[in-house]
C-alpha cells in the first residue's frame, strides 16, 4: 500500500459528501494513553489527522454505506470516544452514536479535489471533534472513492487497515453489518489500562534513556544536519519507491544470509550514510508499535509508543541489535520514564523513522485492487518524519521536512544517499549470486543494453541461427515492453569478467486452474557455448525456482522444442515431466 500526502492525491472529479452522525457525550470517563495526552494537549490544529483512501469496485448505495460505517463505529470503542478540555483539565469520554445523514462539501471553482477533501478533514478530525473521524463519499461516473480520516488519537496506520477492512466486511452482501457490530474487540482504553498496570521500567532503561537523550542534546532526537529557522514551515514531502518486487526479495534475502530482519538491513544503511555524511551514529526517534500480544490485533487506537533507536555500527547484527533494544525501551510505561524531563522532551529538528511490513501483518485487504493508500496531511513542521512501508510491490518510503534551502539540500542529499544504498545492497545480494563449483556468477534482471547479448545467446544454436533476427530495434521494443509488465524477468547471467554467459526469461502467470494456481513459465534459457554442461543451467533453473516461489508460484513449467533431445534429458534431470501436449500456431 503506497504512502501519500492529501496534497499529492490525484483523485477524479466528483460530488464529495461526508457522513454527520449523531452524537451524545455521556457522563463516562475513560483513562488516557501517554502519547495521546501528548498529542491532543496541543490542541485543536490543522493536520493532526491520518486517513485512507480506497475505490470500490462498483458504484455503493449511500445508506448501505452509512449502515456498515456506523457498523464499524459499533465494533470500535475508540471511535465512540471524544477528548475534553474544561477547568478540570483534560478528560476522555464515552459517546453515543446514533444516525446521522449525508452532507455535501461543495468542490469550489476552480479547486482541486484533493484541496477540499483535505478542508474537510482539517475541520472534522481535530482532537477536540465529537468525533475526531469523517467518512467521506466521492461520487463519480465509475467507481466510488471513499476516504476515512481520524484525528491521530484514536488511530494508528495498523488501526487505518483493520477499519478499512472491517468496513469491507459490512459491506459485503453476504454479511448483515449488524453481525460485524454484535462481534465486538476491545476497545483502546482497555490497552491503556493494562499498560498502566505493567511494572516499572528497571533502571538500565531509564540509564539508555538518558544516554540517548543526553546524546541528542537534551533531547529527543534530532536530524544530524541544519534544517533552517527552528521554527514550523511550510513542509515539502517526498514520496519515493525505493525498491521494486525483486530487489524487495533480494535484500530480504540478504537479511536472512545476514541473519537479520530487512528493518535491520535498512537501520544499517542509515548508519553508513549518516556516518559518511555527518560523521556521527544514526540517533532517531523511533515508534514502536504496543500491541505485544494477538488480543489487540483487531483493536483501533493509538498503540505507538515512541522509543529511541541508537545505531553506530552498520554491521546488520550490529544494527539489528539497536532494533532489539529501541522495542525494548519503548515497552514501557513512559509517563514514569519521562519524569525526570517534565513529559518528553521535544525540540525543534526532531528526527523520527517509522517501519511498518504490511506483508506481515496480521490484517490484508487487498490494497491493489482497491487502489487503497496511506493519506497524510499537510501541516507546518521543524521536523524529520520518514515512514517506510513494505509491501507485496516493493519498499516505499515518505518523508516530511521543512521545505527550506536547507533542509533540501540537507535532507534531500541524505535521502539520495540512502536511496544508492540501498539499491546498491539488493543489487550486490546473496540472491544474485550463482556459485557454481568454483566459479562465482551475477544473476539479474537485464538492462535495455544488454539485449544484443541477449539476442546473441538465442540465435547461438541449430534453431535460433535459423530463426532469430538482426533487427536489434525490433528486441529492444520487445524489451521495452516486457520491462513494463512486472509479470516478467528477461534475466541475465553475468562471469567474473562481466560477461553475459546466460539469459532466460520468467513470466509469473496466476490462474483460475489448479485451484487458483499461479505458475512460473521459464523460456528462452540460453548458456553461452563454452559454459555449458558445468552446472550453470542447472544452478540457473534452481534460482529460477526461489523467484518464483517468491511470487506466490506452486508450478514451475518449460516449453522446449522437440528436436531438443539434450533439453529433454536436462529438464527431466530436474524433476520436470513431458506430462502435457503443446500446440502452436502461426497467426
Amino acid at each position: 500500500m503506497r504512502l501519500s500526502n492529501v496534497a499529492h492525491l490525484r483523485l477524479p472529479f466528483g460530488r464529495l459528501l461526508g457522513y454527520d452522525v449523531r452524537v451524545r457525550r455521556t457522563d463516562v470517563r475513560l483513562p488516557i494513553s501517554f502519547d495521546q495526552h501528548r498529542h491532543v494537549s496541543a490542541g485543536d490544529r490543522p493536520g493532526s489527522w491520518m486517513a485512507i483512501c480506497f475505490t470500490l469496485p462498483e458504484p455503493v448505495d449511500r445508506e448501505r454505506l452509512a449502515e456498515a460505517w456506523l457498523a464499524v463505529i459499533a465494533r470500535h470503542g475508540t471511535l465512540r470516544t471524544a477528548f475534553v478540555q474544561d477547568d478540570d483539565g483534560l478528560h476522555l469520554h464515552e459517546l453515543d452514536v446514533e444516525p446521522g445523514q449525508w452532507t455535501e462539501h461543495p468542490v469550489g471553482t476552480g479547486q482541486e479535489v484533493n484541496d477540499t477533501v483535505r478542508d474537510v478533514l482539517d475541520r472534522h478530525c481535530t482532537p477536540f471533534s465529537t468525533p475526531s473521524h469523517r467518512l467521506c463519499l466521492l461520487e463519480t461516473a465509475l467507481r466510488p472513492t471513499v476516504i476515512i480520516g481520524s484525528d491521530h488519537a484514536h488511530v494508528d496506520m495498523w488501526s487505518m487497515l483493520v477499519i478499512l477492512r472491517d468496513l469491507l466486511r459490512a459491506l459485503d452482501p453476504g454479511q448483515e453489518a449488524a453481525e460485524l457490530a454484535s462481534v465486538g474487540v476491545p476497545a483502546f482504553v482497555e490497552h491503556t489500562r493494562s499498560l498502566a498496570e505493567r511494572p516499572k521500567a528497571p533502571h538500565q532503561v531509564h540509564r539508555r534513556w538518558a544516554e540517548t537523550i543526553e546524546a541528542s542534546g537534551g533531547s529527543m532526537p534530532r536530524f544530524p544536519l541544519p534544517l533552517g529557522d527552528p521554527v514550523p514551515q511550510a513542509q515539502r514531502v517526498e514520496v519515493r519507491d525505493v525498491l521494486g518486487v525483486d530487489d524487495s526479495a533480494a535484500l530480504a534475502q540478504q537479511a536472512h544470509e545476514d541473519g537479520v530482519s530487512t528493518l535491520s538491513e535498512i537501520v544499517s544503511a542509515m548508519t553508513e550514510v549518516t556516518r559518511e555524511l555527518v560523521g556521527q551514529p544514526l540517533r532517531a526517534v523511533f515508534p514502536v508499535h504496543s500491541r505485544y500480544d494477538s488480543t489487540w490485533h483487531d483493536s483501533v487506537g493509538w498503540f505507538i509508543a515512541n522509543s529511541v533507536l541508537e545505531s553506530a555500527d552498520p554491521d546488520p547484527r550490529a544494527c539489528a541489535a539497536a532494533v532489539r533494544e529501541a522495542v525494548q525501551l519503548g515497552s514501557w510505561p513512559l509517563a514514569e520514564v519521562m519524569e525526570p524531563w517534565g513529559g518528553m522532551p521535544e525540540a525543534p529538528g526532531m528526527f523520527a523513522v517509522s517501519w511498518l511490513d504490511l506483508r506481515r501483518l496480521p490484517v490484508r485487504v487487498d490494497s491493489e485492487g482497491l487502489d487503497a493508500q496511506y493519506v497524510g496531511a499537510s501541516i507546518r513542521s521543524d521536523g524529520v518524519m520518514l515512514w517506510f512501508i513494505l509491501d507485496g510491490s516493493g519498499l516505499h518510503l515518505r518523508c516530511r521536512y521543512p521545505d527550506t534551502d536547507e533542509a533540501r539540500l540537507h535532507v534531500g542529499g541524505w535521502l539520495d544517499a540512502l536511496v544508492r544504498t540501498v539499491r546498491a545492497r539488493a543489487d550486490a545480494s546473496v540472491s544474485g549470486l550463482l556459485r557454481v563449483g568454483s566459479r562465482r556468477y551475477r544473476v539479474r534482471r537485464a538492462r535495455r543494453s544488454e539485449v544484443a547479448d541477449v539476442v546473441a545467446l538465442l540465435a547461438d544454436d541449430e534453431l535460433g541461427a535459423a530463426r532469430e533476427s538482426e533487427d536489434l530495434e525490433r528486441y529492444e521494443q520487445v524489451f521495452d515492453a516486457l520491462s513494463r509488465d512486472v509479470a516478467h524477468h528477461l534475466t541475465v547471467v553475468r562471469d567474473e569478467h562481466a560477461r553475459v554467459v546466460a539469459a532466460m526469461q520468467l513470466t509469473i502467470i496466476p490462474g483460475l486452474t489448479r485451484n487458483g494456481s499461479t505458475r512460473l513459465q521459464i523460456e528462452g534459457l540460453r548458456v553461452a557455448r563454452d559454459e555449458r554442461s558445468q552446472g550453470l543451467g542447472t544452478a540457473l533453473i534452481e534460482w529460477a525456482h526461489r523467484y518464483g516461489k517468491t511470487r506466490g508460484a506452486v508450478l514451475a513449467q518449460v516449453a522446449t522444442d522437440r528436436v531438443r533431445s539434450r533439453a529433454h534429458v536436462f529438464y527431466r534431470r530436474l524433476g520436470y515431466e513431458d506430462s502435457h501436449l503443446g500446440f502452436k500456431r502461426v497467426l
